[in-house]
């Protein structure tokens, strides 16, 4: 299967090496880097490229095309010999993607047009404004709408590209990858871009900070606002002015969107029963657990494993 990898100067290398690296060790696929220019270029972080050949050298079918992403596409989107070829090239492929800002490429190409798509969370308002023909999903880490891709930033691309290798070769192939690049298996496409401790602002001063890890740490413990006040030597009233000032959320809502996040990793990475999930992850009930999940991801536990764990329970059938 041919993939073919469009890189242009100041791209992203993982953008292009991620997805690389994963077809390369599936085996199977012949992979192609290919550029505007034949010349060797540079990439965002100064590593240097020797393309395969300039874009419009490539000739005949392609299986699967990948746009990258980076500061480069800024350039690449305004290039008409990009957009002409990028134009060319999907009509030859089975499917066309994109990481990251390659995302906006194929918008530029029209590519995008009606379709759901996503890009990297930084730009994803920027998308929308300049193509609002395109139905931007700014919170998944890949969309697919028919025989066209689109994945988030930097590492989204190598969740994408063990996705595709699961379509073509199978999810025992897409494993054995995964496991040869000790990396995560697949995160499923419509998983957030962030985590709770990711997405949650860090308190100014090093007590509440640490207290922050300590319950990211701890989500099974007594987190009471009574208890976090005691661990910081802080009255309870004070603690509890202090945290939301320094985060912007109050410790409740803090510590349930902590426990959401753990309890969120052990549905999607493990067959524990759900009682057992509620339980070690604080929530004490499964029905607590089940208002909280409605409250921060708009479903319960189970049809969120349900959605973003299907391989799985698959395989358990």
């Amino acid at each position: 299967m041919r993939v073919v990898i469009a890189a242009f100067p100041d791209c992203m290398s993982l953008d292009v090496v991620g997805p690389a690296e994963v077809f390369a060790t599936a085996g199977g696929y012949a992979v192609e880097v290919v550029a505007p220019d034949p010349e060797p270029f540079f990439m965002s972080n100064g590593m240097q490229v020797v393309p395969r050949a300039a874009m419009t050298a490539v000739r005949g079918s392609i299986d699967t095309l990948v746009i990258a992403g980076g500061a480069g596409t800024r350039r690449a989107a305004t290039d008409p010999r990009v957009i002409r070829w990028v134009r060319s090239a999907a009509k030859r492929s089975r499917r066309v993607t994109s990481v990251c800002s390659g995302a906006f490429v194929l918008a530029e190409a029209g590519l995008l047009d009606g379709r759901r798509a996503t890009t990297h969370w930084q730009w994803c308002d920027t998308l929308a404004a300049m193509y609002p023909n395109v139905r931007v999903e700014r919170d998944s880490i890949f969309v697919v709408d028919g025989s066209t891709y689109t994945s988030a930033g930097v590492t989204a691309g190598i969740d994408l590209a063990l996705a595709l290798v699961e379509e073509d070769l199978g999810a025992e192939a897409a494993r054995t990858v995964a496991q040869q690049l000790v990396v995560f298996l697949r995160r499923p496409g419509g998983q957030s871009q962030f985590s709770a401790q990711i997405a949650s602002p860090v308190a100014d001063r090093e007590p509440l900070r640490e207290l922050q890890d300590w319950v990211a740490a701890n989500p099974a413990a007594d987190l009471s606002v009574p208890t976090l006040a005691e661990r910081v030597a802080m009255s309870p009233r004070n603690f509890a002015r202090a945290f939301r000032r320094e985060t912007g959320m109050t410790p409740g809502a803090y510590v349930e969107s902590v426990r959401v996040e753990q309890a969120r990793i052990a549905l999607e990475g493990s067959d524990v029963q759900v009682e057992s999930i509620a339980h070690h992850c604080g929530f004490g009930t499964v029905e607590t657990m089940r208002r909280a999940f409605h409250r921060r991801l708009g479903v319960g536990p189970a049809a969120y494993r349900s959605r973003f764990k299907p391989q799985l329970e698959e395989n358990a059938a």
